[in-house]
């Protein structure tokens, strides 16, 4: 069996340490294994770092971007070829992967635009011939570590753009699927990337614990489980380090009485059950303001989730495929078991899913649950399995509340005719990304990504406008040149004009 390799200071290494399992969800069989850093092999690729990052430093930023345009031409190249590998490894269907993929494309295109981005700012004459300016420079060595839910678009919202700074970058990505994660990266060095830049090392807690610990990683991104974004910014921010850590969503759809509802059925179909439910920006709750709302939806939505074509992830034409892990449906399942003891009612039950030929395959099929209430877990909790849950109110000052109310800010929608209603909900709710008709509203590339309260950890969302300034630091620059006939007085008061 095959063992995916750490990429360090530009080779494929193999160090002999732990090794775990990568299964193909859709089997349920194990296709190969994938090495589990020790703190040694971290510090081999944060020293590999250290000792690139001065040249790429003062590399120009115009050829830099020269390599992300290789770069975004290899990612093109490679699309059938890497969504085969995310779609093998994580479960997700072929059409899923090339559009992950895509998403993950928008920012390398940021990336290319470093000239710009990087600008700094100039004032001529803030005083007697003195001129003042800031720029941008880059931190250093920093990291990312990245979910099993997007291998190829979590990277590719960190990396591309930290190195487009300046920075040289250490990523660990996930252990349950992390080959499409290597392959992205070894295209980046064929674009022209300077060895030691980009490395990769694969691994568990250990492997992160030592990112957090090493003194010479200046910066830490993260995408995960609250829990762990908490732990990891806690961690981080205690060393010194700058750190945005993003973590879980419970995210919910409003529908107005006035809601284009076929619309709305359409597009909660892919915002609750794509990707099998593992987004952090899926729709889990749909809040209906009135009965008449809800008794229409569900006898909308009932036919077409039981209708969802759900099989193998690299079969074509499939609405879903599994879930990541046999762990991961085990959870899901018993998420489902807890909102039928609550009194939950369920219209849909996916448990007990088979797909013919895959029987060993980590199935759930698409769940539909009516009149939830808040006090049950399968609303509180972050489910990430394709479970939706649908709570009924009277207002849309109600809806609101409850979405206010809850812990998780990451992301929200209304769907509504109603300007003065859209207006109200996107200047009132409090969540980091509001879509109105659009059920998930996440940025473009040249915008940020990014939560509210327990969603995200730290000051600065991530790519767009705000990965630049977290991979970057300020620094202003005060010049005086004074003409040679000129001989001052010394000031010993704070200059002034």
């Amino acid at each position: 069996m095959s063992i995916v390799q750490h990429l360090i200071n530009g080779e494929l290494v193999s160090k002999g340490e732990r090794t775990t399992d990568v299964f193909n969800p859709s089997t349920g069989q194990a296709v190969r294994k994938v090495e589990l850093a020790s703190r040694a092999t971290v510090q081999e690729a944060i020293d590999s770092a250290k000792a690139a990052f001065p040249a790429w430093r003062n590399t120009p930023p115009a050829k830099r971007a020269q390599v992300m345009f290789r770069f975004k031409q290899l990612l093109e190249q490679n699309e059938a070829k890497i969504s085969q590998m995310i779609s093998e490894e994580h479960g997700k269907t072929l059409e899923d992967a090339a559009g992950e993929l895509k998403r993950g494309i928008e920012n390398v295109e940021f990336a290319c635009a470093a000239p710009e981005v990087l600008k700094g700012e100039y004032s001529r004459n803030v005083g007697p011939n003195i001129d003042a300016w800031s720029d941008f420079q880059p931190l250093g060595v920093v990291a990312g570590i990245t979910p099993f839910n997007f291998p190829a678009m979590v990277p590719l919202w960190m990396y591309p753009l930290a190195i487009a700074c300046g920075n040289a970058f250490i990523l660990k990505p996930s252990e349950r699927d992390p080959s499409s994660t290597l392959f992205i990266a070894q295209l980046l060095l064929e674009a022209g990337l300077p060895k030691g830049i980009l490395n990769v090392v694969h691994g568990d807690k250990e492997a992160v614990d030592a990112l957090i610990e090493a003194p010479e990683v200046k910066a830490l991104s993260f995408v995960g489980s609250t829990p762990i974004a908490e732990y990891i910014y806690a961690e981080g921010t205690k060393r010194g380090k700058r750190v945005q850590a993003l973590g879980g969503a419970k995210n919910h759809a409003v529908l107005m009485p006035d809601a284009d509802l076929d619309n709305a059925v359409s597009a909660l179909m892919g915002a609750a059950y794509g990707s099998c439910g593992e987004r952090c920006m899926a729709i889990s709750v749909a809040v209906c303001v009135g009965d008449q709302v809800a008794d229409a939806l569900i006898a909308k939505l009932e036919p077409q989730i039981k209708a969802l074509k759900i099989g193998a992830g690299t079969s074509c034409g499939l609405d879903m495929g599994p879930l990541v892990t046999a762990a991961a449906r085990d959870k899901v399942v018993g998420y489902i078991d807890d909102g039928v003891a609550a009194g939950a009612r369920l219209v849909v039950d996916g448990r007990g899913f088979r797909v013919s030929g895959n029987e060993d395959g980590y199935f759930v099929g698409g769940t539909l649950f009516d009149k939830v209430t808040p006090e049950m877990r399968i609303y509180k909790e972050e489910i990430f399995g394709p479970v939706l849950c649908i709570v009924r109110v009277n207002s849309l000052e109600q809806a609101m509340q409850l979405i206010n109310d809850h812990e998780y800010g990451n992301g929200t929608c209304i769907f509504t005719r109603d300007g003065e209603a859209a207006r109200l909900f996107c200047d009132e709710i409090e969540v980091g990304m509001v879509g109105v008709n659009v059920p998930l509203p996440v940025p473009v590339a040249y915008h940020s990504f990014g939560g509210w309260k327990r969603s995200l950890f730290g000051d600065l969302h991530a790519y767009g406008p705000d990965g630049v300034r977290f991979y970057t630091r300020r620094k202003a620059i005060t010049q005086r040149w004074p003409q040679r006939a000129s001989h001052e007085a010394s000031q010993f008061a704070f200059p002034s004009l």
